[in-house]
């Protein structure tokens, strides 16, 4: 680490969607750099184990990221445990594939308001803590599929886009209050996503794709950077999977 990067020893970090897949990997990632998490998921016995793996650093919430009162009990525990909050990595989603009449309205819904709903509650949740220390950062774990479309993925698609959005607006009202806003979009990644709705275990394809720590080491390196500046996008992709 040259002088001027930023050290993420010590700093307090908030992640979404932490009992699996990328949420999982990038708490572990922080973790082993030397920072205070507080883990957030529904299974909450995974989140036990995580924490346990991790030490007395970290802290478990059972978070529903739909439920905008969750992430205050977030952010109430960082502020409690830690005596602060400086960034937030909002990992939690799903996704399925299939056509856009190929599954219920419920499940939809609930696609729309884990991805978009749930990263809107946890900027507004983080943001005033965040004021309170001077500055922070902002991770949205989006996918290439908000870049482009795709067929048989058009709601995933929808949601992602609208991160995309969100993320460039708010890079443009937070940035001079000293919140940075990034952006992570990666490609194909292996873990549980979309498992039994147009993934199964084993695919032999899942082989070539992107690791969760690769996405775990991304949001690490974005969080190192110097305060002069920020990264505004980072898409990502596995070197067999053609873009």
């Amino acid at each position: 680490m040259s002088a001027e990067q930023r050290e993420v020893a010590g700093t307090v970090v908030a992640v979404t969607g932490a009992s699996s897949g990328i949420g999982r990997a990038v708490a572990r990632e922080l973790a082993s750099l030397g920072a205070h998490l507080v883990v957030g998921a529904r299974r909450k016995d995974r989140l036990d184990d995580l924490v346990a793996e991790m030490g007395t650093d970290a802290v478990a919430c059972m978070v529903d990221v739909r439920n905008p009162a969750d992430h205050g009990t977030m952010v109430a525990a960082a502020l409690e445990h830690f005596g602060g909050l400086d960034s937030v990595v909002i990992a939690a989603g799903i996704g399925s594939y299939g056509g856009i009449m190929d599954y219920t309205d419920a499940h939809l819904a609930t696609m729309m308001d884990t991805n978009l709903a749930g990263t809107v509650w946890a900027v507004r949740a983080a943001v005033p803590a965040m004021e309170r220390r001077g500055g922070g950062d902002i991770v949205i774990i989006s996918s290439v599929a908000g870049l482009r479309g795709g067929a048989n993925e058009a709601v995933y698609s929808a949601t992602k886009f609208a991160q995309v959005g969100l993320a460039g607006s708010l890079d443009r009202e937070l940035r001079e209050r000293s919140i940075r806003v990034s952006l992570v979009c990666p490609a194909a990644v292996a873990t549980e996503f979309a498992i039994g709705y147009g993934r199964q275990n084993g695919m032999d394809a899942m082989d070539s794709f992107l690791k969760a720590e690769d996405v775990g080491h991304a949001v690490c390196t974005i969080l190192a950077q110097p305060r002069r500046m920020r990264t505004q996008q980072w898409s990502m992709w596995s070197m067999s999977e053609p873009s």
